[in-house]
């Protein structure tokens, strides 16, 4: 039987200017739902392929994890980690 598709898991915006902004994804594997890494607040820790600049800012243009139509868990599960550091935050306020 085959799996209900999961329509919620995937989104692709080929109108938009930079479609697709990354290189190394199938264009019809491209998702464009987190356009915006949630992962991006995890620092080096965040699981994709980033570096930093001499100047300390995070670079992921080489990074293509939430561009990938099978991340979607990948990237979900991470909300965890996401959120303590959104607390950590705020206990330092």
């Amino acid at each position: 039987m085959m799996e209900e598709a999961k329509h919620y898991k995937f989104f692709q915006n080929r109108k938009c200017e930079y479609f697709p902004c990354h290189k190394g994804v199938a264009e019809e594997d491209f998702n464009c739902l987190f356009c915006y890494c949630p992962l991006y607040a995890l620092g080096k820790s965040c699981g994709g392929n980033c570096i930093y600049t001499g100047q300390g800012i995070k670079d992921c243009s080489r990074c293509t994890v939430p561009h990938q139509r099978s991340n979607y868990e990948r990237i979900v599960e991470r909300y965890k980690d996401i959120l303590k550091c959104v607390y950590l935050m705020d206990e330092q306020q």
